[in-house]
């Protein structure tokens, strides 16, 4: 069985408050994208007595393609998604796990997120699970902050870390997005650690409501400041796209991907360095 996890954007971000917990309360609307990675799942049907290797040694089988993925398959979250259903659900199975890897990593656009609960959606219909909605989402936050959002995967305003949902009418289709990474690693409990987390005065639910065009002067991410310091490249990509004729321009997450959107009878011109991840959506 094969599925297709799609990244995401963060249209606005805010971080509210430091919790007693160590996580943050936030608020952001989720935004789902066409870039997308594949993640497919068949059972293992590796003969024990044939192999000579304990049943319990065989209950995965990972491998990966396409982008570099520098984390070990323990720690990889579709192996984790598997390792935790399998807690509840002593009989799943054996599988095989293949994971072509396509979302660029560590670039604000949730692929891991989306892989790892994309993951758990295509084990419970493969096994009939018969898993609600709300008990994966439960599930996929065990995995990451943004993994519930990939369970319903249509746009959301997110609050508390990122879990409570509540579905928007958002379209954009009217829009086309140019999706820009210069590839630049930014740490995310770094940019953390450089906000002074505090309440909006409005909040994004409500400027979300309002024309594209007016987003610009009100519709903050508030990673934004210390990383674009920090990393002057990613600064020079927003100003590039709203040169390009961008009505928006934002970075996803705590970055490093940038995001443009057009009216779409725009051409953009993009001067942008060979080794930066560019699409056009």
């Amino acid at each position: 069985m094969i599925s297709f996890p799609n990244a995401k954007i963060n249209l606005g971000l805010n971080i509210i408050r430091k919790r007693e917990d160590g996580y943050h309360d936030l608020e952001t609307v989720f935004y789902p994208i066409l870039i997308k990675d594949v993640v497919e799942i068949v059972q293992n049907n590796t003969d024990c007595s044939i192999s000579g290797i304990k049943s319990s040694e065989l209950n995965l089988e990972f491998s990966c393609s396409g982008l570099h993925i520098e984390t070990d398959q323990q720690n990889n979250l579709c192996v984790k998604a598997y390792h935790l259903l399998k807690k509840d659900f002593p009989a799943l199975p054996s599988v095989k796990i293949h994971l072509h890897k396509n979302i660029p990593i560590g670039a604000g656009l949730g692929g891991g997120s989306a892989d790892a609960a994309f993951t758990l959606k295509l084990l419970n219909t493969k096994f009939n699970l018969n898993l609600s909605d709300q008990q994966l989402i439960n599930y996929a936050l065990q995995l990451g902050s943004d993994c519930p959002f990939f369970i319903i995967d249509q746009p959301c305003f997110a609050t508390a870390r990122g879990e409570r949902m509540e579905k928007i009418e958002l379209d954009l289709s009217a829009y086309k997005f140019v999706i820009v990474n210069p590839g630049i690693h930014v740490s995310t409990a770094w940019a953390f650690a450089q906000i002074v987390p505090q309440k909006p005065k409005v909040s994004i639910k409500n400027i979300i409501q309002q024309p594209v065009s007016v987003w610009k002067g009100s519709l903050k991410n508030d990673f934004e400041d210390a990383v674009m310091k920090q990393y002057p490249a990613i600064q020079q990509i927003k100003e590039n796209l709203y040169n390009a004729g961008a009505a928006y321009v934002s970075m996803s997450g705590s970055g490093s991907t940038v995001y443009g959107i057009f009216e779409k009878d725009i051409q953009p011109v993009l001067h942008f360095p060979q080794n930066y991840f560019t699409q056009i959506l």
